[in-house]
C-alpha cells in the first residue's frame, strides 16, 4: 500500500487543481456574452444564414467533406504510429514473436496508406 501514496497524492493535487481551476475560473472570468461568442464556430467559415426567408434554408455555408476525410485520416494514421512506441521501448523482451507482429502491423498500415493514396485521400487540391 505505501508504494501507491505518492500517485494517489500527485492525483489528489491534480484534482484539486482541476477543481480549484475551474471554479476561480467561473467567478472571475468574463460574464459578458454577445451573439457573436454564442454561434458555432466550424473551420473558419462564419455561419451566416442565407436571408432567403424560404423554410427549410440551409443555414450557413456547406463545409467540404474533404475537410473531415483529412482529419479522420490524420487520427487513424497518429494512432496507428502511436502503438509503435510501446513496440520500440520493449523491442529486446519481445524477440521474434514481436517482430513478426510488429511486421504484419506495418504491412496493415502501409496498405491501408496505399490504398488511401491511391483513391486520392492524400490529395490538398
Amino acid at each position: 500500500m505505501n508504494a501507491y501514496v505518492p500517485i494517489l497524492v500527485i492525483g489528489a493535487i491534480a484534482l484539486a487543481f482541476a477543481v480549484f481551476s475551474v471554479g476561480v475560473a467561473s467567478f472571475i472570468g468574463p460574464r459578458r456574452y454577445n451573439r457573436a461568442k454564442l454561434e458555432a464556430y466550424e473551420c473558419g467559415i462564419d455561419p451566416i444564414s442565407h436571408q432567403s426567408g424560404e423554410p427549410g434554408a440551409a443555414a450557413g455555408q456547406r463545409v467540404s467533406v474533404k475537410f473531415y476525410l483529412t482529419a479522420m485520416l490524420f487520427i487513424i494514421f497518429d494512432i496507428e504510429i502511436v502503438f509503435l512506441y510501446p513496440w520500440a521501448v520493449h523491442f529486446d523482451a519481445l524477440g521474434y514473436f514481436g517482430l513478426a507482429a510488429m511486421a504484419l502491423f506495418i504491412v496493415n498500415v502501409s496498405v491501408a496508406y496505399a490504398y488511401e493514396w491511391r483513391r486520392g485521400g492524400l490529395r490538398w487540391a
